[in-house]
């Protein structure tokens, strides 16, 4: 049942991919969820290929962020918070991207470094977990972004190893995919190329449970609904499997047509598929779980946490808990 005295506020996530808005009504371990958009706008497509944010993503990006910001306004979510993530972060005019932002939107933005990215993932993650009277004794969380891919490791709900990769979907998609569908070559190069990187990937980022969030996630376990008879949120090795099989024979267009996913889903869903097969190769897992929840709603609740003060909170955990 939702409280009515509790606080509305609403986060936004501006990532290499997407750009999503979370409203809810916020306590420090509860979420009702109000209101959850988000918009494909590719920016770190255009980082990649020039170091830079262009004039079009930027022009895009504050359309996305005007309408984002009176959706807040509707519900009366105050504060209303921002965060910028991997493609930001790398890109060489990222100050006046932000500039930009705050003059034309009255948004302050905050870029935020991997490891904090990846706690605040942890929180919106699991947060359904939090009431939960058995909650599992070592769980991990996998955030595969656009630019990024987040990897944390917990034991009792307590964050025991956290780190960002940078390489995520799009980023995959933009150095390897060079045919649309990709050619077999396209493929097993990408595919080389990500287990010659996870070898160095410490296997203590690794837990027996894993949480996979993101919109490529979220876009395989709908395709995975469709063609496959899987578990309302787990896909298994087996079934990522299937869905690479037919990704990879299909163009963008039939796959966002046929399976109702956004085109430039679509384009990246292959990418974001062997990632995943991969990390499950790499953490030798049959099977993962997937959250329709992540950053948006850590910001929530870290703020119901702790205030004003949520992200030197968060930062300040996340530096004295690195080794």
């Amino acid at each position: 049942m939702q409280d009515q005295n509790r606080p509305i506020c609403a986060a936004i996530d501006i990532g290499s991919n997407t750009i999503h808005l979370v409203v809810a009504r916020c306590s420090p371990n509860h979420l009702d969820i109000l209101e959850d958009q988000q918009e494909l706008v590719r920016i770190g497509e255009s980082v990649t290929a020039t170091g830079e944010i262009s004039p079009e993503k930027r022009h895009d990006t504050i359309s996305v962020l005007h309408k984002y910001k009176a959706l807040a306004e509707k519900h009366a979510a105050h504060p209303l918070l921002a965060v910028a993530t991997e493609a930001i972060r790398q890109a060489n005019n990222s100050e006046e991207f932000l500039a930009d932002i705050l003059r034309k939107t009255g948004l302050n933005v905050h870029i935020i470094e991997g490891n904090v990215e990846a706690t605040l993932t942890f929180y919106g993650a699991t947060s359904a977990l939090i009431d939960d009277s058995h909650p599992p004794a070592h769980i991990g969380v996998m955030d595969l972004g656009g630019g990024s891919t987040e990897l944390v490791v917990a034991k009792n709900m307590q964050i025991t190893q956290r780190t960002s990769l940078p390489i995520g979907s799009g980023w995959l998609c933009n150095h390897y995919f060079h045919a649309d569908p990709p050619t077999n070559d396209n493929i097993v190069t990408a595919s080389a190329f990500l287990h010659d990187y996870f070898e160095n990937v410490h296997s203590e980022y690794c837990a027996p449970q894993l949480l996979v969030t993101g919109g490529s996630a979220n876009a395989l376990l709908h395709l995975a609904k469709q063609i496959l008879s899987v578990p309302q949120d787990q896909l298994t090795y087996s079934d990522l499997i299937g869905c690479k099989n037919l990704l990879s024979t299909l163009s963008t267009e039939d796959t966002a047509q046929r399976y109702k996913i956004a085109i430039q889903r679509a384009h990246i869903l292959l990418a974001g598929n062997l990632i995943i097969l991969t990390t499950m190769e790499h953490c030798q897992l049959d099977k993962i779980t997937v959250s329709s929840h992540g950053i948006r709603e850590g910001i929530l609740l870290a703020y119901a946490r702790y205030g004003e003060q949520w992200l030197q909170q968060i930062s300040q955990h996340t530096a004295v808990n690195q080794e």
